[in-house]
């Protein structure tokens, strides 16, 4: 765990201009808070003990005001700016490297208990302010989706995604693509 704290407090460093050094970026990160409690709920909810990994995800919720259903599935390097309002559900995933600013859902749309509910997002994705992505969609590698943005359909790799509903406003050439 401690390997965990030191790796994700690197990440905060690089990526918040805001935090001035390795402990500060540690001891004040509500993110780096949230995930940690979501790494003891999310190995409770794989052993099946459901009612303490709740518990625990729901004081990480009071503590943080980030609610990381236990079961959400969490990459590598997530980083997570400011945090206040961000809701990840059960079936979500989320891959590397990725950046959630405040106030972003990962939200279902209903369907059955043991259903994929909630989307798929892949390495690499910013996702902006107060953006809304419901359902089992997948937002592709390298995709931004803009603050307030309601997404309700899959959005393409290295796309940016804006509105309500969100269109695609920018694509990355495919030379572009493969030079990555």
């Amino acid at each position: 765990m401690l390997k965990f704290i030191i790796e994700q407090g690197k990440v905060i460093l690089e990526k918040d201009p805001a935090a001035k050094n390795l402990l500060e970026a540690i001891f004040s990160s509500p993110g780096l808070k949230a995930l940690i409690y979501h790494r003891i709920a999310h190995k409770l909810y794989l052993k099946n003990k459901l009612f303490l990994a709740r518990m625990i995800s729901q004081r990480a919720r009071r503590i943080t005001g980030i609610e990381i259903h236990p079961g959400a599935k969490i990459g590598d390097n997530l980083f997570i700016d400011h945090g206040m309002g961000i809701v990840i559900g059960e079936t979500a995933e989320i891959g590397d490297n990725v950046t959630i600013f405040h106030g972003v859902t990962l939200g279902g749309i209903g369907g059955d208990k043991g259903e994929k509910r909630h989307p798929t997002v892949e390495d690499d994705v910013v996702i902006g302010a107060g953006a809304k992505i419901l359902g089992p969609i997948t937002i592709g590698k390298g995709a931004k989706v803009g603050a307030n943005a309601v997404v309700i359909d899959d959005v393409p790799a290295y796309t940016t995604a804006v509105g309500i509903p969100a269109k695609i406003v920018y694509k990355k050439s495919k030379a572009y693509i493969y030079a990555i």
